[in-house]
């Protein structure tokens, strides 16, 4: 069964990123690790894992004062449904049209091609 994957903003991944690395952690620990990174306000970063709460992309749980933040939601997860959203938004649903226009618009390198390559040689040889 597939579990619906909230829409998670570029804010809110910054805020998974720091889960996704270590869990649990607190709001402190969090607000931390993102001071070295931006420069955001304690309450911002509050605001944003109120928000994934909310969206049940993370669970916090209590510890004596203090709530311990986890991901609910896999990097995996995460990856698959953002990836699925640009193709079906930007390409048609469709695979070789987003190759076709990174293929043009991007310089490949002779190494980018080559994992291409090797990516559809296992699709084939998956298929056979």
């Amino acid at each position: 069964m597939r579990r619906d994957i909230p829409a998670i903003t570029d804010a809110e991944s910054q805020v998974m990123a720091v889960l996704w690395q270590h869990a649990p952690r607190s709001s402190e620990e969090i607000v931390a690790a993102l001071g070295e990174t931006t420069d955001w306000h304690e309450k911002t970063i509050r605001t944003l894992l109120n928000r994934l709460l909310g969206k049940a992309a993370v669970s916090a749980e209590r510890d004596g004062r203090r709530y311990l933040y986890r991901p609910l939601l896999t990097r995996e997860q995460w990856q698959s449904s953002e990836s699925r959203n640009l193709l079906d938004r930007v390409f048609g649903g469709k695979v070789a049209p987003l190759l076709a226009h990174f293929s043009t618009h991007e310089n490949l390198s002779k190494r980018d091609i080559a994992e291409l390559r090797a990516l559809i040689d296992a699709i084939d040889a998956k298929e056979r």
